[in-house]
């Protein structure tokens, strides 16, 4: 199953405020993997991105690292109070991050709960005394009723919370056929961001 759910439900990006960001080094060819699941009345899928990015100068008085991307491309960053451990990194160090992006959608034959939005988040952050790192998660989970089909497009349409109406295309025939009306069908999207810092080869 697919669907433009995190789209209409204006899905807030993670705002992990614990570890460093890579806005430029981000784009700089990135390993990036996507799978796909699925099971009667089940499906996921999950995008992977990794990036990694090389200390090449540190400001320890402005708290600032350069770091240097896979294609070459520098880009200076400043680690804010929260990034603890910051005196641990050194020239030469590696920088990992690593992005995940998952949607997964389960049908709830019959129904009868109360269409809903419910989240939850959680951050963590090195040891002091450990090489700086940091991970955080978010996760939102929409519960939708079905209120109408359209066999002809494989689409189920769905009603959420506060009204909102949106168009689930069904690509797998088989799915469809498991959808009746009155069913619910539970969205969830989860995003996690780890990063860490790995000592330089000696």
């Amino acid at each position: 199953m697919e669907s433009n759910l995190r789209k209409t439900y204006s899905l807030l990006p993670l705002a992990l405020t614990a570890a460093f960001t890579l806005p430029a080094l981000a784009q700089q060819a990135p390993a990036t993997t996507t799978t796909m699941a699925t099971a009667p009345g089940k499906g996921v899928i999950t995008e992977t991105t990794k990036v990694t990015a090389t200390v090449t100068a540190i400001d320890k008085a402005n708290r600032t690292v350069t770091l240097k991307g896979p294609k070459g491309k520098s880009e200076t960053i400043t680690a804010g109070p929260e990034v603890r451990n910051f005196d641990q990194i050194k020239v030469g160090d590696k920088v990992v991050a690593e992005y995940v992006q998952a949607l997964s959608l389960e049908l709830k034959k019959a129904g009868g709960a109360t269409p809903a939005v419910s989240e939850r988040s959680g951050a963590a952050r090195a040891p002091a005394g450990d090489k700086p790192g940091a991970a955080g998660a978010q996760q939102i989970t929409v519960l939708a009723d079905v209120i109408d089909l359209d066999p002809a497009r494989q689409v189920v349409v769905l009603k959420g919370p506060k009204g909102k109406v949106v168009d689930l295309k069904v690509r797998d025939p088989e799915q469809f056929k498991l959808v009746k009306m009155g069913d619910q069908v539970e969205a969830t999207y989860t995003e996690a961001l780890a990063v860490a810092v790995v000592p330089a080869k000696k």
